[in-house]
């Protein structure tokens, strides 16, 4: 079971979140016993390294505050979001990902993929978490939507379309890798159990299949240790079920 299990998760777990699968399906195990059998059957974790900065800065004129403060918490779905770009190398050439992410439940909202780094792709990818959020009955007003200070996310377009949705603008404030450091955690993920993980790409359409396919593991079947290790959608779910008045997205 242990070998299935790291299989059908990109051969991503280490011991710790496979100890906490098989207590999910009910399989009493020690953790020491789980080491074991993964160091005979050769089998290990992922390890993520730092990646490069895929934004521009943008000019310091008319850049909004910063709301966040480096303080990436939510204590409900919709209250905070980070948004960031990531790339991917193929055989033909660099393929950009923009991805919006729910700080609350580090759900994947928005995404879009594209061959050219430029604003609408960003755009794109806003538009998505958007209309998903808004389409499962969520009110986004009030929302703070933060990034680093790329000029993609400074773009009037994008501002006055989180405007439109109700949702105000951040930017971090000190210029550096922390000022989005859960957005850019998240690229480190989707680059070392996606990218380097199972690649090599031959272009755009390879990369934009195996990136539905990610997303949908991760948003759904991912074990997320800052969550009590379950998936970002089942952490969402427990949150309508247990706050019926405040929560923000409807049960399905």
């Amino acid at each position: 079971m242990i070998e299935r299990i790291h299989a059908a998760n990109y051969g991503v777990y280490g011991a710790r979140k496979i100890w906490h699968e098989l207590h999910r399906r009910g399989v009493r195990v020690a953790r020491c016993t789980v080491e074991r059998l993964m160091r005979e059957s050769g089998l290990r974790g992922l390890l993520r390294d730092k990646s490069p900065r895929t934004t521009r800065p943008a000019a310091e004129t008319n850049r909004p505050a910063d709301l966040v403060k480096r303080d990436f918490t939510a204590v409900r779905p919709n209250q905070l979001w980070v948004a960031d770009l990531t790339y991917v190398r193929t055989s033909v050439g660099w393929v950009y990902a923009a991805f919006v992410l729910d700080v609350y439940s580090r759900m994947i909202v928005g995404w879009q993929l594209s061959t050219s780094l430029y604003t609408d792709l960003a755009l794109d990818a806003l538009k998505m978490a958007i209309w998903r959020r808004e389409n499962q009955g969520a009110d986004l007003g009030g929302l703070v939507h933060h990034s680093d200070r790329g000029v993609q996310y400074r773009a009037i377009r994008y501002t006055q379309r989180l405007a439109e949705a109700g949702a105000v603008a951040s930017v971090g404030s000190k210029g550096d890798s922390y000022d989005n450091a859960m957005a850019e955690a998240f690229n480190s993920l989707y680059k070392a159990e996606l990218v380097r993980n199972t690649g090599p790409w031959r272009g755009l359409d390879d990369v934009e299949m195996a990136t539905v396919e990610y997303i949908d593991w991760y948003n759904n079947r991912r074990l997320h240790g800052e969550l009590g290790h379950v998936p970002p959608a089942e952490h969402e779910a427990l949150h309508a079920m247990t706050h019926p008045v405040t929560a923000t997205l409807k049960t399905s």
